[in-house]
């Protein structure tokens, strides 16, 4: 009998990798500073949901061994449909992303010139440059490799300063308890936004289609995205927590993660510098090479080009994405106000984007018996019902406030 493999990170450590980028460490940290631990429970449900339609879009990858943007692209072949398909795709991806990017690279160098002050270094370049040859040499494994190692700095850095701040954990566990504050509205979407990010699904199916060939290994699928991102969900939840027991009540205005490095001093020492510096940099580091890989597999799957990474288009693909984000963080435009929109833009988009990869995940014609159960169905309608309802919320408030 042939030996079961051992559990390693896969291709979920790309997604966690993606969502926890500097627009998360802003999120987090505005949701903490403002509200407290009161939020807890929303990330809490963004992190399940995260999960639940993360799992979809990797055994959608393992089965059909095709992306999510080549499935849809076959599926739906009515000219109307596709085209509002690829308008969304478009929307929510290939544009958002190179917005995203600006502010994946600045937080990079943020982190930098924390843990490195003074240097006159043009450290955006640097950052783009190191990404560039990791997307450039198109090896999927070395790209994993570096993004895992990328989480658990992360993890490492987040975490720790977590520990640090000893949080109060009966407050932290009422967070728990659903309720949303006065003002509190488009914080709740940006952080569903932030964590269950649309272009992750494209991005994971067609990573799964690379690494696994086989349905034999839907459980080592299951257990590498539950792992991966639970992982990515303790350090949001190390962020918001950080933040809650150092800034709320205090009146101590955030108007960026950054702050979080200098103002934590008081409470933790240099090491306060030091752990931000390190997490702020694998945050924009990590999602600086994923959201242009994302990009490219979202655009290439609906336009029916391969996605091989060497392949030239796939490669001009988020070579845009990338050389535009570069140009975003040079321009001295502050980009934090894009990826908080942005945000509330994919948390809007989100439900969207579920129903199509619902409605394909009860095709049997395609998936046979690896297609949805009927909890799959009733927690993924849950979660759009949810989504929904948010984002029909926070466009009231913004356009009444």
């Amino acid at each position: 009998m042939a030996k079961t493999p051992s559990f390693t990170m896969g291709p979920a450590a790309l997604v966690a990798a993606a969502f926890i980028g500097p627009g998360t460490v802003t999120t987090c940290t505005l949701a903490g500073a403002g509200f407290g631990y009161a939020l807890i429970w929303a990330l809490v449900f963004s992190i399940v949901a995260c999960i639940l339609l993360q799992e979809m879009s990797a055994r959608l990858g393992l089965v059909t061994q095709q992306g999510l943007g080549e499935v849809l692209q076959k599926q739906f072949t009515n000219p109307l449909l596709r085209a509002l398909l690829f308008a969304l795709v478009a929307l929510a991806i290939f544009i958002g992303n190179s917005a995203y990017q600006g502010g994946n690279i600045a937080g990079a160098v943020l982190g930098m010139e924390a843990l490195l002050p003074g240097l006159d270094v043009p450290w955006a370049i640097m950052v783009a440059a190191l990404a560039f040859v990791l997307l450039f040499q198109g090896s999927y494994r070395v790209l994993e490799r570096a993004l895992i190692a990328l989480v658990l700095l992360m993890s490492l850095a987040f975490i720790t300063t977590f520990i640090i701040t000893q949080p109060d954990i009966p407050a932290l566990l009422g967070g728990l308890r659903p309720q949303i504050p006065d003002g509190a509205w488009l914080t709740v979407m940006a952080l569903v936004g932030t964590t269950v990010v649309p272009y992750n699904l494209f991005l994971h199916a067609s990573a799964v289609s690379n690494k696994w060939h086989d349905p034999a290994c839907l459980r080592q699928v299951r257990k590498d995205t539950i792992v991966s991102i639970g992982v990515g969900g303790l350090i949001s939840l190390a962020i918001i927590s950080t933040a809650a027991a150092a800034f709320f009540g205090q009146g101590i205005a955030i108007n960026s993660a950054a702050d979080m490095s200098v103002q934590l001093e008081p409470l933790l020492g240099s090491w306060a510098s030091v752990s931000m510096g390190v997490g702020l940099f694998a945050a924009g580091v990590s999602s600086a090479i994923t959201a242009p890989l994302a990009a490219a597999y979202a655009v290439a799957g609906m336009l029916g080009w391969t996605t091989n990474g060497k392949d030239l288009r796939f490669k001009l693909t988020w070579a845009v994405v990338l050389f535009s984000g570069l140009g975003l963080s040079l321009s001295g435009y502050k980009p934090v106000t894009i990826i908080w929109f942005a945000q509330i833009a994919n948390g809007i988009l989100l439900p969207l984007l579920a129903m199509f990869l619902l409605y394909i995940m009860n095709q049997s014609n395609l998936l046979g018996r690896f297609k949805n159960t009927w909890l799959h169905n009733l927690l993924g309608l849950l979660v759009i019902s949810v989504t929904l309802f948010l984002g029909g919320k926070s466009l009231y408030f913004a356009f009444t406030s």
